[in-house]
Parts: structure tokens; C-alpha cells; sequence
């Protein structure tokens, strides 16, 4: 126990991608953390399939995105099929998003999760304790004393703030009286994921089968990896469809030749939102916050979206740079995200779910007369700009994510970020100084690179300066000394 008191600044429960990701980027920023985890390793197999270019953004953040390419490839084209084939809805994914890399991965959760705890053992600031679980907290006015459980038997941790990433069954949740919304949306699913030796005779795209006699799903994992979903239908029990007399031919249909399951388990398909993701100095995030159906491939994005936003509060707050109030915009900003993702996960899957041949017909037919006009047949996925005390609301593009430039320079990409480091920044179009906040004018010559293409966002809004939050997203855009000022009394809470 440090002289104060305290064993760490923040205490993370729960060491998924969500859990490790936060203790990375609290630990880059010098806040100390101790991370607990009940199991002794990494779970050994694969588990989500998807992120997204923000999400690869934020393993470049930390220093893993060359790592985490290794056991990803670019997402193709995502298509909806009827039971005959037809293609009732595409969707092509471009190979350069707006946070300079593609705009989705299939990948290999295993090794990018052991990616972050590699880089989380090397920061003198975290500890890992593996093989602790969670038993209890008590928390007052200065902090939290939490009650976990190893080898050596029970102890307490004394920290300023404790992060619960424990996933859906979390124990931090429960210790904390939180309750769910239910969004009424649940389906058992068979899951399989399998090693491939001819991957050539495999879907090139992520297919969604949509035959009321059996709704499936085929997508690509990472390299060499291949998943399918297979909907239950009415009277099935969970160890019916896990026998492999059961799934063999479900897999022979796909004359996938010869191959490895990995994995095969069955999984109810939902959306909860908790209702208080903060309780005091206790927060929640990840699935322990929120859980949805896996058809727009965001559960584990939104979950390391709440890292990337909670990170930032944490450190200002802990730093004396923000009053406690700061975290109240956690929730505020994070909970409508999310329940977008979820809105949209779930039309997406009352599309696929249905097993009434009659509707499904008619659902066909309805979404290729709008395919044929050219209409989009599920609502945008994009999420609404955040809003509340933690961005400049009312100026143009406040609450957005800033979009990441990226430049050939010397034979390799140069991408933004890396040029400037942490956030905050002030980016502005004349040269301008500021104590507390990193200002970098147009004409520095480390944006020669990115002066144009930062011009036209700076044009479009028309604005002289964006200040960005360290999470990338746009706390505002107008005069430099103005954004500076309502920066300031942001992080004391003073926005409404």
C-alpha cells in the first residue's frame, strides 16, 4: 500500500479486451492501476469477430496495430441472401475509412487480447493478478475497498476508483444494486468456429442466410479461420445441436472440405443496457454495461469505445486537471451510442430471425424492390454526434470523431496520430499558444503531410481551430482562445 493510503488509482475487474484496453491506456498515462482477472490466461478461443476502423485506431493508440494486422484481414463485403440465393442487401466496406485504416476486421481475439497484455506487463504503472476473482466492495468518500479472492486466499484493494469489465454476469454490477434494460430481443444461436485447410472454398464476403427454415450466418475470422451461426429453431435444446452428429451436416452443406472446429457453443443473442453505469466511484463497461446481438459486429467495438472514453475522464480527474463531475459525461455520451449499435443489431436480426415463410417471403420481396431502388433497407448505423458537459454542443461537428489523415512519406504511411502524439490538440489555422492544451498551427511543419486535407475539414466547418479530446473525438470548433476557455470549464463540469 502506497503512503497515501491507496494501492493503485484504479482497480479494473475483469481483464477481457475491454479491461485491458482501459489499463493500457490509464497506464500510458501514468495512472496507476491493479487489473484482476479469475481465470489464469487469455481464453484460449475465438470469441468476437469483428472491429472496426476506430477500433484499430485506438490498437494504434497503444502501439498494437502492426500486431493486431497479423491476426486480422479486412472485412469485405457483407451481404443478406434470401434461401434461394438472392441477394436481398449489400453492403461493400471500403478499404479507407475515415480513421485511416479499413472500415472493418475479421480477426483472431486470442492473440490480439495477448497483445494488450503484453504491452500491459511492460508499464511500470499496471499489475496484473491473474487467477482473482471479484468477492465484494465497500466503497466511501475518498474511495473503494474491494474484497477479491486468489491463490493465497481473500485480501482487500484500496483504490481511488474501481472499473467493473467483468462481462455479463458482473459481479461489480450486482455488488452495486445495477439493474438491465431489456430491449426484447433474445435467440439462441449454435456457434461454430473452425480451422480451415481451403479457405478458396469458402464465401470471399460475411454472409447473412436468411431461410426461415434454418437463418444462418458464415463470416470470415481471422486468417485461416472461419465461423458459421446456425439459428435454433423452436423445440432444440442446447445439447441436441451440440453433437457432432448434429453439426456435421449443417457444415457439409458448405463442401467446406476438410477442417478443425475450435469451438462450438451456443449462445442467447440479446440487448440489455445497464441502467446506472456509475455508481459513485464505481463504473461499469463493456458488457457489463451493455449487450448486444453480434449482427453489426459492435459489442466488443463498444466496449473499448467506453474504454477509450472513460480513460481520458479518469486520468483528468485523477490528475487534478477535472472535477469529479467529469464523469457523469461517461454515461451521458457512451449510453446513446451504444443503444444505436443495439437499435441496429437487432432490426438486423429480426431481418435474419424469421422463420414464418409466408413473412419471409414478403420480407424478401420487400427488401429487393428496395435494393432495386437503390434505397437502403436498414436504418444508418451511424451514431448521432455526443453530447452533454463533455463537448462544446452547438458548434459545428462537436461530438464527432475527427477523421485520422494518412500520408506516404519515405515509402510508408504516415498517419496523424502518430504525429501528435496524446491528446488534446488544438488545431488551428494561424499559430497560437496555450498553456494547458498541445496547439499545433497548419504551417507546423509536422502537418506538411496532412496541411490540405486538415484545411478542408477546417473549410467545411468553416472554423479557424478544432480542439480534439484525447478519445479523437471533437470537444468543438471556433476561435482558438474561445475553445481553450470552454475546454477549461469542461472539465470542471461547467457545459451544460
Amino acid at each position: 500500500m502506497r503512503k497515501d493510503g491507496f494501492d493503485c488509482d484504479v482497480l479494473i475487474v475483469g481483464l477481457g479486451p475491454v479491461g485491458a484496453m482501459l489499463g493500457l491506456l490509464l497506464a500510458r498515462a501514468g495512472v496507476s492501476t491493479i487489473a484482476i482477472e479469475k481465470d489464469s490466461a487469455v481464453y484460449p478461443l475465438p470469441r468476437a469477430a469483428h472491429f472496426d476502423h476506430e477500433i484499430m485506431r485506438l490498437f494504434q493508440q497503444v502501439g498494437i496495430a502492426e500486431e493486431v494486422a497479423r491476426h486480422a484481414q479486412p472485412a469485405p463485403a457483407y451481404e443478406f441472401r434470401a434461401a434461394d440465393g438472392q441477394v436481398l442487401m449489400r453492403m461493400d466496406l471500403p478499404q479507407m475509412a475515415p480513421c485511416g485504416w479499413a472500415t472493418g476486421y475479421m480477426f483472431h481475439q486470442p492473440a490480439v487480447e495477448n497483445a494488450l497484455r503484453d504491452r500491459l506487463t511492460d508499464s511500470p504503472f499496471a499489475q496484473m493478478r491473474l487467477g482473482h476473482r471479484f468477492v465484494g466492495l465497500e466503497q466511501d468518500a475518498d474511495g473503494v475497498t474491494a474484497t477479491i479472492a486468489g491463490p493465497d486466499g481473500e485480501r482487500q484493494v484500496r483504490a481511488r476508483y474501481l472499473v467493473g469489465c467483468d462481462g455479463a454476469s458482473s459481479g461489480v454490477r450486482e455488488a452495486i444494486g445495477g439493474s438491465l434494460d431489456d430491449l426484447q430481443f433474445d435467440e439462441p444461436w449454435l456457434v461454430i468456429d473452425a480451422v480451415v485447410q481451403d479457405v478458396e472454398r469458402l464465401p470471399k464476403i460475411n454472409l447473412q442466410i436468411c431461410d426461415p427454415a434454418r437463418p444462418t450466418t458464415c463470416v470470415l475470422m481471422g486468417p485461416g479461420r472461419h465461423r458459421w451461426e446456425f439459428m435454433l429453431l423452436p423445440g432444440e435444446t442446447a445439447q441436441q445441436v451440440l453433437d457432432d452428429g448434429f453439426i456435421q451436416p449443417l457444415l457439409d452443406a458448405w463442401d467446406c472440405g476438410p477442417m478443425r472446429i475450435e469451438r462450438k457453443a451456443v449462445y442467447r443473442f440479446h440487448g440489455l443496457v445497464a441502467k446506472d453505469w456509475r455508481h459513485g466511484r464505481v463504473l461499469l463497461a463493456g458488457d457489463s454495461a451493455h449487450q448486444m446481438p453480434p449482427f453489426a459486429g459492435q459489442g466488443m467495438c463498444s466496449g473499448l469505445r467506453d474504454a477509450a472514453n472513460l480513460a481520458w475522464k479518469l486520468q483528468a480527474v485523477l490528475g487534478g486537471k477535472a472535477g469529479e463531475s467529469l464523469l457523469d459525461s461517461y454515461q451521458v455520451e457512451r449510453e446513446p451510442h451504444v443503444r444505436t449499435y443495439i437499435q441496429l443489431a437487432i432490426g438486423m436480426g429480426q431481418v435474419v430471425c424469421t422463420l414464418d415463410p409466408h413473412i419471409a417471403a414478403q420480407r424478401d420481396a420487400g427488401m429487393l424492390a428496395q435494393r432495386a431502388a437503390g434505397a437502403p433497407p436498414l436504418p444508418p448505423a451511424t451514431p448521432a454526434p455526443l453530447t452533454g458537459s463533455g463537448v462544446m454542443t452547438g458548434t459545428p461537428a462537436a461530438g464527432v470523431l475527427f477523421p485520422q489523415p494518412v500520408a506516404e512519406a519515405a515509402g510508408r504511411h504516415v498517419r496523424l496520430d502518430d504525429v501528435l502524439g496524446e491528446g488534446p490538440w488544438l488545431i488551428a489555422r494561424q499559430a497560437c499558444e496555450h498553456e494547458a492544451l498541445p496547439a499545433v498551427a497548419l504551417a507546423d511543419p509536422r502537418l506538411a503531410p496532412f496541411g490540405d486535407t486538415l484545411a478542408r475539414w477546417l473549410d467545411l466547418h468553416q472554423t479557424a481551430a478544432v480542439l480534439v479530446r484525447p478519445d479523437r473525438y471533437v470537444f468543438g470548433t471556433g476561435e482558438p482562445a474561445t475553445l481553450a476557455a470552454a475546454y477549461r470549464r469542461a472539465l470542471q463540469g461547467q457545459i451544460t
